[in-house]
């Protein structure tokens, strides 16, 4: 039952035309930052790396497939919680708003099977949003720009990977990402079971994200207790696995930090609508 609730919430989520927006936001912006670096990519890429090109060998192109995904991926995923909060902060609320949680509450299934099937659902449009996003920045850019060593610059210096060593740096990378964003995901649908509108959960999920984000950039001793805790401050965690070598401890500490933030959305939204008062 539970799948089959499933299923038909991800009916729901495809029959919205508000679903395919992530889907068309992220194809545009990929495109366009392609269609950039494809016209003016070798003066951006000469300017960072002028200082020691002629020091450093590389294998194939500076400017090649696998830069410009990594600089997609770094440019886009910052903007991606919006559009998964855009489709999931009305996953329980929106039911409320239409009138149909009611009929909601009243099927042959638990109210906690009710919830779970809405968060497996909103799972599985981040994932697809996810590898759409993979798909696009790496495998596209790959064919247009071919292929070569990566080099990133990071607050220790600078990186070089050969291209043999970074297709799985990238498959992790994705996977902690998709991790990174399906906190919002369960965020976004625990706000929805405190509201009857759609509108709520999205703006409040947005700026709790916002919120964090100040906290996790402000130099204030006060803070500093704190931070380690917020998921916003490892939703970057995904950058890690493009470090020499792959600091794995501190990748672990992100990955418990945002599956125990998942585990607390998830039960708090359980609890709340558990005790929806479904007649007023």
């Amino acid at each position: 039952m539970l799948l089959k609730n499933t299923y038909n919430e991800l009916i729901k989520i495809l029959a919205k035309p508000r679903s395919y927006l992530g889907f068309g936001a992220l194809t545009l912006l990929v495109l366009i930052i392609i269609f950039a670096m494809k016209l003016d990519g070798k003066s951006i890429i000469s300017f960072v790396t002028a200082t020691f090109e002629n020091s450093i060998s590389f294998n194939g192109h500076v400017l090649n497939g696998n830069l410009i995904a990594f600089i997609i991926l770094q440019m886009l995923i910052v903007h991606v919680p919006l559009l998964v909060a855009l489709v999931t902060g009305d996953l329980i609320s929106g039911e409320a708003a239409m009138g149909t949680i009611r009929m909601l509450a009243t099927k042959p299934i638990s109210r906690n099977q009710v919830v779970m099937s809405k968060f497996f659902a909103g799972a599985i449009y981040t994932f697809l949003i996810v590898v759409w996003l993979g798909f696009l920045a790496l495998f596209v850019s790959r064919f247009i720009f071919g292929t070569g060593d990566l080099i990133v610059l990071n607050s220790d210096g600078l990186v070089i990977l050969k291209d043999a060593d970074i297709l799985w740096r990238f498959g992790l990378g994705f996977c902690v990402a998709f991790l990174s964003l399906l906190t919002v995901s369960s965020l976004s649908i625990c706000l929805s079971a405190f509201t009857e509108n759609s509108i709520g959960p999205i703006v409040a999920t947005m700026a709790v994200i916002i919120l964090f984000t100040i906290i996790g950039s402000l130099d204030v001793t006060v803070f500093d207790t704190i931070k380690p805790y917020l998921f916003t401050t490892h939703m970057a965690a995904w950058r890690s696995f493009f470090e020499n070598p792959v600091p794995l401890k501190d990748i672990l500490q992100s990955i418990i930090i945002l599956v125990l933030h998942n585990v607390v959305f998830v039960v708090v939204a359980r609890i709340k609508f558990s005790k929806k008062d479904i007649l007023s």
